[in-house]
């Protein structure tokens, strides 16, 4: 079943390489309970196949950087990019797209989040396994109000300026 607005999120896990230790975080590769991180607070996720992968490198994470500040401004807490890589590809790629500190790049190792999504993928054909669709969606507490999947080898709702028109 693919999730839909109105549904929530379902438990999960995510891994994030935290670039500086902090309390709670440690350096390196940390795991999250998704539960705890949606917690009162308005996310703007988007999915993507893989981390340096083109469309999503040459796109689709930097126009979530690009547009940060708007969605900050429209009130969303924190913007996630999900992929499934681990946790330390997820982070070269933040430092490469200089999302660090920006979008939180969230790792889904084996594809378990996008699986209970219902947003996996089959990219057996291109020997990249199972990863996930391409998405975005707006989730508050919890729950999803906004979401915009596409179509197969398609960037034309996911894009951030498509999620920032739909929080006004």
């Amino acid at each position: 079943m693919t999730i839909k607005i109105g549904d929530t999120l379902p438990e999960g896990s995510l891994s994030e390489f935290i670039e500086s230790a902090t309390e709670g975080c440690a350096l390196g590769p940390n795991t999250f309970k998704t539960a705890d991180l949606l917690k009162d607070k308005k996310i703007a996720i988007f999915g993507v196949p893989g981390a340096f992968t083109p469309t999503c490198s040459a796109q689709h994470v930097p126009g979530y950087v690009q547009h940060a500040a708007q969605f900050k401004a429209a009130g969303v807490d924190e913007i996630w990019c999900i992929a499934v890589n681990d946790a330390f590809v997820m982070g070269a790629w933040g430092r490469d797209q200089k999302a660090t500190g920006v979008v939180r790049m969230m790792a889904d190792g084996n594809a378990d989040f996008s699986r209970a999504l219902g947003l996996d993928a089959d990219f057996s054909k291109f020997g990249m396994g199972t990863r996930s669709q391409r998405y975005s969606m707006l989730v508050e507490n919890g729950v999803v109000t906004q979401l915009n999947v596409e179509q197969g080898g398609k960037f034309e709702v996911s894009n951030a300026e498509t999620l920032l028109k739909q929080l006004s």
